[in-house]
């Protein structure tokens, strides 16, 4: 039984490219955004994944990236669900604003506690505590048993809500996880053991410039 879980997070979007803070407001993938989920499904493709199942957020550039990975690697036909509960991060009254601006605003050090800290709310926000309250018993309830069953299941979300996942699958803790960065439009691959916990992870590397 494989149990494979295989976590992505959305390639670039329009407000990544220009430092913005997203959170649950909802831009589109840009160009390199759009290469970025097509090399994920090529390099899945090429190393012999497949899945039974996908997972996405109720946000665009999630939704966008699940399904240019999917038709890079071939696939049409399998269940794709949509969950509020794999939205990225609500940055509340932070969202729409450029970063490098909220630090001349605030300064460097509140900036970085409300985008990087485990438990500090950004204005009228979520904080990544927030976030894995709501991601995990989804996780738990809806996508792990879909893994443990022996189906192979994607997760195309963001960097927020896969990171607050990967908090637990990796047992990091409140400070180590503050450092956790998970790039754009790169897949992390989880084989799960019969107890539900991580039996290997692999960081699989997408080539921008492989057109196949």
């Amino acid at each position: 039984m494989e149990r494979l879980l295989v976590l992505a997070r959305h390639g670039q979007s329009e407000w990544n490219l220009k430092n913005l803070f997203t959170g649950w407001r909802d831009p589109g993938l840009t160009e390199r955004g759009v290469a970025e989920a097509q090399a994920a499904g090529r390099a899945l493709r090429r190393a012999g994944y497949g899945f039974d199942v996908a997972f996405t957020s109720e946000l665009v550039r999630a939704q966008h990236t699940c399904a240019l990975m999917l038709e890079a690697m071939g696939v049409s036909d399998i269940e794709v669900v949509r969950a509020q509960a794999l939205n990225e991060r609500d940055y509340g009254d932070l969202a729409g604003l450029n970063k490098d601006d909220a630090i001349a605003r605030w300064g460097e050090a509140q900036v970085h506690n409300w985008r990087r800290s485990y438990d500090i709310r950004p204005p009228g926000g979520e904080s990544l505590k927030d976030t894995a309250a709501r991601v995990l018993p989804f996780y738990i309830e809806t996508i792990l048993p879909r893994v443990m069953a022996g189906q192979r299941v994607l997760v195309a979300a963001h960097g927020n809500s896969l990171r607050s996942l990967v908090m637990v699958l990796d047992h990091l803790g409140p400070d180590t996880v503050a450092n956790l960065e998970i790039r754009t439009g790169e897949p992390l691959i989880y084989r799960l053991d019969a107890t539900t916990t991580v039996a290997s992870k692999d960081i699989l590397t997408r080539d921008l410039a492989a057109g196949v």
